[in-house]
């Protein structure tokens, strides 16, 4: 029988990422918005230099306290949570907000993966048969054709992986790092970065590399007030995401987060969105229930 402690962690871990996937989903709709108006990497850049001022912010009023001594790995999470965003935001772009959100979360049927892989979580037979079952959602989400998966798909698929390794490295980060520093390292490379993508951007001539590629345009008038919401969610949902991570297993976490295919289906319904199609609504259906029986399972 697990402890009252126990539990208060997994309520503590579950609790954090309800809030964190309802506030990723109103940061979705802001890059989305702002995604008319500017290129993809430079979504990203204002999107986490935003993060960047407010965590200063709160580091200058209180000071992190930390030991230390895993820079790798700090680096390691902060350049897998840039490129997993960067694909993220430009398939906002192009796609629905649900769908693109649906490949980004398929991240945790990944971090299951991973957790078990580097951090020796068990996984019974079960979970892994809701794995399973996650990847036939996959499938039916990307509805392969004779031609193989669409470069939205790619990206998608890229996206989910890469957050589930960000995700994962949380784990081991925490015992060593102030949450602020775990965020500030995925923050601060989203906005160097970028920075070094928009100087070498003007000389490639590589259309099929425009997802990393951008020219920076100055933002104007309503623009501003879409860059400056999609900041102020994005670093609220990141620090509840984190503490989400450090508070219970990565596998139930990643589980619960599934509720951020329903929150980002509405945003994006409301922004103009047509509903998902039957195939798609069946993958999602079976993507959703994959994380319910993997933290069951747990």
């Amino acid at each position: 029988m697990p402890s009252v402690i126990q539990i208060k962690e997994l309520n503590k871990g579950v609790k954090y990422m309800l809030i964190a996937s309802f506030t990723f989903a109103i940061m979705g709709a802001f890059a989305k918005l702002s995604s008319e108006h500017m290129s993809s990497l430079e979504v990203v850049f204002f999107r986490n230099i935003a993060g960047v001022i407010l965590i200063g912010i709160a580091v200058i009023k209180k000071p992190m306290v930390q030991n230390g001594g895993k820079p790798w790995l700090l680096f390691f999470r902060g350049f897998m949570g840039f490129s997993a965003l960067l694909a993220f935001f430009y398939n906002i772009a192009h796609i629905p907000l649900g769908d693109a959100m649906t490949f980004s979360k398929t991240s945790p049927i990944f971090t299951a993966i991973f957790a078990w892989m580097f951090l020796d979580e068990k996984l019974s037979v079960k979970a892994w048969g809701a794995i399973g079952i996650g990847f036939v959602g996959i499938l039916l989400i990307t509805q392969p054709s004779g031609v193989g998966l669409s470069k939205y798909d790619l990206l998608g698929i890229f996206s989910g992986i890469g957050a589930a390794l960000a995700y994962t490295s949380i784990r081991e980060l925490r015992n060593y790092y102030d949450t602020r520093a775990i965020v500030l390292s995925f923050m601060g490379v989203g906005t160097i970065a970028p920075i070094l993508l928009f100087i070498i951007s003007p000389y490639i001539d590589l259309p099929e590399l425009d997802f990393i590629l951008g020219e920076f345009v100055m933002p104007q008038g309503i623009v501003w007030f879409y860059v400056l919401g999609m900041g102020i969610f994005a670093t609220i949902s990141q620090l509840l995401m984190t503490k989400a991570y450090g508070e219970t297993k990565a596998g139930i976490v990643g589980a619960v987060s599934y509720s951020n295919i329903i929150f980002a289906i509405l945003v994006g319904i409301i922004l103009g969105d047509n509903l998902p199609n039957l195939i798609t609504f069946l993958g999602i259906i079976l993507i959703i229930s994959s994380g319910i029986m993997v933290a069951k399972s747990k």
